[in-house]
């Protein structure tokens, strides 16, 4: 009896499959690469951790990594096929686990007309140690265990698989075999897969080697971009220029390899329907076309979203985290460190009325938040589709001496970056100042329900206990109704929507300053 021998349950089967036509790659005949086009639907600055995957990969296998892998790709490959005249069952192996069987699409390029697709299957029941015992049900094994430092082995007719194997020998004896490790098998039975397929019933008129492309998505990809600033502060201590740099992050866990793949990603709010009725948006995202690298990331519009592609060919493995340049750096880009103190910090909620409780909002914070802002533009050296990302940024530490050695990159903070474009500002904010404070106040309150006005009067204290002079702006929410007048102010402010203002303030080293305001609601 023609056996097979197998050692563990992950041990590799071949399976037999005559018969069928098997569809060559690209790199064997097909003269073109694979097209993969990605979507994510990633929290700009979210990133996909390692440990997550792994985790997902020990506890539900597959099925897990599609909601950790937040995004999707679109493949499309060439393949080079011998048809015969009439039907032919026609196979392809080298294609993603958790494709979507509903998009799988397959067009002869060679005889378009003349050839048509009757049938299409996704057959992903793959081969493994209880898959394959399944297929010798009610058949005749040997099965192997330990036993010191050789194997016993035992022979009968297959019962079950399920928590334990299960025998019967000639004698009609029923034996358990809890620990085996080792099995004779007669031969492999047909139809078993490695790997997933997709099987076409292809029927054409004209018999030869065709051309081919089959499309279809599949889940566990997804990109994202970040970018690294180094700042350098100016001598006013209120300004500097940044260094960007910024990379682009592809994840594949899509369960197949893409070797010299042409790489593109799509950038905006793509809308697809989910089971469940979830539906995914396609976060903003973008690449830069630079005219002087070819190999670079090209931009153009599509449809009503931007279509970014990869200048040259790369290699996405499954299982794998690529990074590649953005675009290069861009260097002295002018910047303003600017100081913010915003007591409140809180966002407006519709209370339904106006807030007449005189300690609502009472507790200002005294933390001073510390902002980068620049300006996309031409003139700063950008004037750049900035797709959404983490921007991290750090500020060089000379060392002790002047030896340029010494010198060391330190983080100073980080901030999510919004889809930008060109001719916007960008502002980061990065942590809070150590040596300058805020303090928030009310000092004088009264509500008029007969006339149905409020009347609150809040003085704001910033000390700048630095060495150097040091810009500082006050906001202030008007959180109590939306109907507000401010009928005193001991400093010019500016309204910069319909429920904040900002006062500005430059403080001398060591220097306090006041801000008193008086805010008159109606309603």
């Amino acid at each position: 009896m023609k056996t097979i021998h197998t050692r563990v349950a992950g041990a590799l089967i071949l399976a037999s499959l005559a018969g069928t036509a098997f569809a060559q790659n690209d790199a064997q005949g097909g003269g073109q690469g694979p097209v993969v086009t990605i979507y994510s639907t990633l929290n700009p600055g979210q990133g996909v951790p390692r440990d997550a995957l792994a985790q997902a990969k020990y506890n539900g296998g597959w099925s897990n990594i599609s909601s950790i892998v937040q995004g999707f790709a679109t493949v499309r490959q060439y393949l080079k096929l011998d048809l015969k005249n009439g039907l032919n069952d026609v196979r392809v192996t080298d294609v993603a686990a958790l494709i979507e069987p509903t998009t799988v699409s397959f067009q002869s390029l060679t005889a378009p007309t003349m050839t048509r697709v009757l049938e299409q299957n996704f057959q992903f029941d793959l081969i493994g140690r209880e898959k394959l015992l399944e297929k010798y049900l009610d058949k005749e094994i040997k099965v192997g265990s330990p036993a010191g430092n050789s194997m016993s082995f035992t022979s009968g007719t297959l019962l079950s698989t399920a928590g334990g194997i299960v025998l019967r020998d000639k004698g009609g004896q029923i034996q358990i075999v809890g620990d085996a490790t080792n099995f004779e098998l007669p031969s492999l039975p047909q139809g078993l897969l490695t790997r997933p397929t997709l099987l076409w019933q292809v029927e054409t008129q004209q018999p030869g080697t065709h051309t081919a492309r089959i499309t279809y998505e599949t889940a566990g990809m997804t990109w994202w971009a970040d970018y690294n600033a180094l700042f350098a502060p100016g001598k006013d201590n209120n300004s500097g220029t940044l260094d960007l740099s910024a990379w682009v992050s592809i994840v594949n866990q899509s369960g197949a390899s893409y070797p010299e793949a042409t790489l593109k990603l799509i950038a905006g709010t793509v809308n697809r329907v989910q089971p469940q009725s979830i539906r995914y948006k396609y976060r903003d995202m973008a690449a830069v076309a630079m005219e002087d690298r070819a190999d670079g990331f090209e931009q153009k519009s599509f449809f009503e979203y931007h279509i970014y592609t990869l200048g040259r060919a790369t290699t996405l493995p499954d299982n794998s985290t690529k990074q590649i340049e953005l675009f290069p750096a861009v260097m002295k880009i002018p910047c303003e460190k600017t100081l913010v103190y915003d007591g409140l910090a809180m966002d407006f909620d519709d209370y339904g009325g106006p807030m007449t409780d005189q300690g609502f909002g009472g507790q200002g914070r005294t933390t001073v938040d510390v902002y980068l802002r620049f300006e996309n533009s031409k003139a700063a050296g950008l004037g750049i589709p900035m797709p959404a990302g983490r921007v991290r940024v750090s500020q060089i530490d000379p060392g002790k001496g002047a030896n340029p050695a010494d010198a060391m990159a330190e983080f100073i903070g980080e901030d999510v970056l919004k889809h930008t474009p060109k001719d916007e500002s960008v502002l980061l904010k990065l942590g809070a100042a150590f040596d300058v404070v805020g303090e928030r106040k009310q000092v004088d309150f009264k509500v008029d329900s007969n006339r149905r006005t409020m009347e609150e009067t809040i003085e704001i204290s910033v000390r700048n206990r630095k060495d150097v002079k040091t810009n500082v702006i006050v906001r202030e929410r008007l959180y109590r109704w939306a109907n507000w007048e401010i009928s005193g102010a001991t400093q010019k402010y500016e309204k910069t929507n319909a429920r904040t203002i900002q006062f500005p303030l430059t403080l001398e080293p060591g220097q306090e300053g006041k801000v008193r305001y008086t805010v008159k609601y109606s309603w």
